[in-house]
């Protein structure tokens, strides 16, 4: 009886062990194409996710992803339902408020997409008495504050799909959101068929700022660093330009 105890023991402690290796990484649940979407069977899809998997590789870690509200990611992380936000989250001094961030693993442009008239260009002229579509607490939201918001009028939406629905409808004038997911749009019949790129806002890294990287909670330097190593060792290694040559034809970092 003494043996199968310490056995059980044993076996509780390796599960615990295994159990806090897992690194749970919040994705918001919204399509975010390319970088995070789903297929078919519901599994989660997209160049953010292959560079999850590759930094999970190269840490020797069983990682598994938690969908959350992009607005309740924060919150997430500082509650210790997750471990690390992985869901194009700019890294910007507002946010570092209140969490820390891993090195930058992308960059990200701000643009915006309109009804297709020929017309291009972002200039406070153009914006004058447009609605422009814009996610809840996202770096283009307090850009919109900054810049445009004498000028024009801001609609707000739970995710940046349901602006470019609502775009295609012709319910605003504007979709103001990262460059990447609106080019995507752009390439689907009804991105197609109703709308053209407008143009890249000026660059404004107070707001906007320093490039994507992952939400981290406080104070763990320990996962910071795991993090920050296995970034640079697949940029180093090759990986990082291998899965990009999936989604871009340009290099996003």
């Amino acid at each position: 009886m003494k043996y199968r105890t310490i056995a059980l023991t044993l076996t509780i402690l390796c599960f615990a062990a295994d159990a806090h290796a897992d690194i749970r990484f919040g994705i918001a649940n919204e399509a975010y194409p390319p970088y995070t979407t789903k297929d078919a069977s519901g599994k989660e899809i997209g160049w953010e996710i292959d560079l999850m998997d590759a930094v999970c590789q190269q840490l020797h870690e069983q990682c598994t992803t938690v969908d959350i509200a992009w607005d309740g990611l924060i919150p997430a992380l500082e509650s210790k339902k997750i471990d690390v936000i992985w869901s194009s989250m700019s890294i910007t001094d507002e946010r570092k408020k209140r969490i820390d961030f891993t090195d930058k693993y992308y960059s990200a442009a701000a643009s915006m997409i309109g009804a297709k008239d020929g017309v291009a260009g972002v200039t406070d002229e153009q914006m004058k008495g447009k609605t422009i579509g814009i996610a809840v607490s996202t770096t283009q939201s307090a850009y919109f504050q900054k810049h445009f918001a004498d000028i024009a009028t801001e609609k707000s939406y739970a995710t940046v799909d349901e602006s470019l629905q609502d775009l295609a409808s012709g319910r605003i004038d504007y979709a103001f959101a990262d460059t990447g997911p609106l080019k995507e749009f752009l390439k689907t019949d009804l991105g197609k068929g109703c709308c053209e790129f407008k143009g890249t806002v000026a660059a404004d890294d107070e707001i906007l700022g320093a490039g994507v990287g992952g939400g981290i909670r406080k104070g763990d330097e320990e996962l910071k660093q795991k993090l920050n190593g296995a970034i640079k060792a697949i940029r180093a290694n090759g990986k990082y330009a291998e899965f990009n040559k999936k989604y871009f034809d340009y290099d996003p970092y």
